[in-house]
């Protein structure tokens, strides 16, 4: 692995802040302040009855009104695109059954075409079952599997060339796919998730894992699994890039899904300090997202990382 470290931002494509004057301002302000990476969520429509439990919480609540604005986060990257020259454009992470794969891939081909090579697929199995049945997505409980061949169908359609492909859960006959995407031999694929499927998922598929709010104590044993899994199947551990997603608030400490403080929440000596433990265990970037009710106190906490946090780092 290598050892940089830098920053990303996540522009915020759902709550009270889900708009384009918001979205289009977090990632210019990316830009503004060198941030190397900018990041989008996955979903595509809340229900008015909620029965799945957001794993990334205390409390199990999704951390966001579900009937406040919500973006598509495909569409939204072409827009960020154009809007944007240097920053990289990633998914944290885009729930790969939501979409037919081969269209997924040809997207994906051509926003990094466009981006100029620019675009890294986060991806992940998703969590919100009633989002499953309302797409007409594969079965919630087949997730793992149609994830791994989706992934399998958008590495091979990147990769450009003549593509088939015979699965369980999808197939096709030879296609053309040309172009192929700007980055040889597909953009960047990192796998979101805690659990063990995941971190099979990064050994066998992917080029490195996104983490999501899990503490310091809970890391080291998710890194030594991740390192135990790549050995099975033949991976150098050390190639892998790590990056970690956390929910900033400066100031205001928050509990976490695994009963402590959550890492980016407190005073700014205790965020330096878990920025710091994620570096030092080999984390390469951290994404940060902040919930804010205004644009304006959203580029407030978001600069005051930027100037008291991250030259502390």
């Amino acid at each position: 692995m290598a050892s940089t470290r830098s920053f990303g931002l996540d522009v915020g494509t759902y709550g009270r802040l889900a708009t384009p004057e918001a979205v289009l301002d977090v990632a210019r302000l990316a830009e503004e302040l060198d941030f190397d990476s900018i990041w989008l969520p996955d979903h595509v429509a809340f229900p008015v009855a909620l029965r799945s439990v957001y794993p990334y919480s205390a409390t199990g609540a999704f951390p966001a009104d579900l009937s406040e604005p919500l973006l598509e986060p495909i569409a939204t990257l072409g827009v960020l695109a154009g809007a944007t020259k240097r920053v990289k454009l990633g998914t944290a992470v885009l729930v790969m059954p939501y979409r037919n794969p081969v269209l997924l891939a040809r997207m994906l081909v051509t926003l990094d075409q466009f981006s100029g090579g620019r675009i890294v697929l986060g991806a992940g199995v998703g969590w919100l079952a009633e989002e499953f049945e309302l797409l007409g997505a594969p079965a919630f409980a087949q997730r793992g599997r149609v994830t791994d061949e989706y992934l399998e169908i958008v590495k091979a359609i990147c990769a450009g060339g003549t593509v088939a492909y015979h699965g369980q859960t999808y197939r096709f006959d030879a296609i053309h796919a040309v172009p192929g995407s700007l980055q040889r031999p597909h953009p960047p694929l990192l796998i979101g998730g805690l659990a063990d499927p995941a971190l099979r998922r990064v050994a066998r598929l992917a080029d490195g894992w996104l983490a999501v709010t899990i503490g310091p104590t809970q890391l080291p044993e998710r890194l030594a699994a991740l390192r135990r899994f790549c050995t099975e199947h033949g991976r150098r551990y050390d190639d892998l890039t790590l990056v970690h997603k956390l929910f900033l608030s400066i100031g205001e400490p928050k509990p976490s899904g695994f009963g402590e403080r959550a890492p980016g929440t407190g005073s700014i000596p205790e965020i330096i300090d878990d920025l710091k433990t994620l570096f030092d265990l080999g984390f390469q970037t951290v994404i940060v997202r902040y919930h804010g009710t205004t644009v304006a106190e959203q580029r407030a906490a978001i600069e005051r990382f930027a100037s008291d946090i991250i030259p502390k780092v």
